[in-house]
């Protein structure tokens, strides 16, 4: 007879000690000429835009968003915690009126392309001047100006100089996670100095020097030469490795491996559970079926809350301390795992989707072996409506 239990939903635990301690990680290897910049797209990496704000802006001397409500909305916390205003840029594509709030927020914007010359009446209407950063494409095929389409783009910011102001330039590398050798990189960076380069001439002669920005997380910590002067750590400074190869790479380059503590778990409270007797089938295609008698526990959480359904049959949560297989398919909204050996009695169970419970832990590099896929995929596909707790 099986025993009942109030459903809760899962839940995420942002662990703000840790996105502190890599940050500071980054520091360390960073030194004290390079500022930090931490990036808070696709809802902080998963994490919670509202809840991994505060922490990020603590930590960091720049804050990177895709989205402009994104920006804005670092500058509403700002206001409402008076604490001090961070440098915000927008890398991704926004709209003219999304242009003038920007300006008199004293957000900045990467200037990505020649459609974004539409901006220009708007802001002179406003009386409104923009701050925006030259995107080069060094090599990475997005957005961005290649290094012969540069004068064309300087001719029409030279036009538009009281409503743009040019203040840095960035560009993103293509392959500096994937490999250890980083001859790619190496031509990207001399691009990205050809670039900048051209982008100085064209300023002249203003009082404020150019800004330059092009690592990410895995050069950021692997190539000296492209720390330039700010950094734009994302997946890291959540205290995942960007890759295995970055990781191999830290070791020979620094000499040890610096220690990244993941700042996210995922738990979730059985909604129940249960006896099946030897012989049950679990699940949508009766894809598994109980060699002897199996206690379940159903969870209330599924492929809509952004766990893989790929984990099928291949994941392990953690009951207990001890790992549970998943038991046939994730459904939508329910998992079914293996608590027979990890359940203390027929009461309900906590299980632990990604994270730490005692010595054991599910990592979103596990997970995402699981299920063919990389550890940023696996934490910023996490549902944005699941509660989130600091801790």
């Amino acid at each position: 007879m099986g025993m009942r239990f109030p459903a809760e939903a899962s839940w995420l635990e942002i662990d703000a000690r840790a996105l502190a301690h890599n940050a500071a990680v980054f520091r360390e290897v960073l030194g004290p000429a390079v500022r930090l910049g931490g990036v808070l797209k696709g809802n902080a990496y998963g994490h919670g835009l509202a809840e991994a704000l505060p922490h990020a802006h603590a930590a960091c001397d720049a804050l990177y968003v895709i989205e402009a409500r994104d920006a804005l909305a670092v500058r509403a916390m700002e206001a409402k915690s008076q604490a001090a205003r961070r440098q915000v840029l927008v890398l991704g594509a926004i709209d003219g009126e999304e242009a003038v709030e920007l300006a008199q927020a004293q957000v900045e914007v990467a200037l990505t392309d020649p459609g974004q010359a539409r901006f220009v009446p708007a802001l002179r209407a406003a009386k409104a001047r923009l701050r925006g950063h030259v995107h080069v494409d060094t090599g990475l095929g997005r957005e961005g100006f290649t290094v012969p389409e540069l004068p064309k783009a300087l001719e029409w910011l030279a036009q538009a100089r009281d409503a743009i102001e040019v203040a840095g330039v960035l560009s993103h590398f293509a392959n500096t996670e994937d490999v250890t050798e980083q001859s790619y990189a190496a031509q990207q960076l001399a691009a990205f100095e050809e670039g900048a380069k051209r982008v100085r001439e064209a300023r002249g002669s203003l009082p404020a020097p150019l800004e330059r920005h092009i690592a990410a997380s895995a050069a950021a910590l692997l190539l000296p030469q492209a720390r330039q002067d700010v950094v734009r750590v994302g997946i890291s400074l959540y205290g995942l490795w960007p890759s295995s190869e970055t990781r191999l790479s830290a070791r020979a380059l620094l000499g040890r491996v610096p220690e990244l503590r993941p700042v996210l778990s995922w738990r979730c409270r059985s909604q129940l559970t249960k006896w099946l007797p030897a012989g049950s089938y679990v699940g949508y295609g009766c894809t598994y079926r109980c060699p002897v008698d199996t206690r379940i526990a159903v969870l209330p959480m599924g492929y809509w809350d952004g766990y893989p359904r790929l984990l099928s049959s291949r994941a392990h949560a953690l009951v207990n301390g001890q790992r549970c297989p998943v038991l046939g398919r994730v459904m939508m909204n329910h998992v079914v795992i293996d608590v027979t050996r990890a359940a203390r009695g027929e009461g309900p169970v906590t299980a632990t989707l990604l994270g730490r419970d005692g010595d054991e832990q599910v990592s979103a590099d596990q997970l995402a072996v699981w299920a063919q896929t990389i550890n940023y995929e696996i934490v910023t596909r996490i549902g944005a409506h699941l509660r989130r707790v600091l801790i």
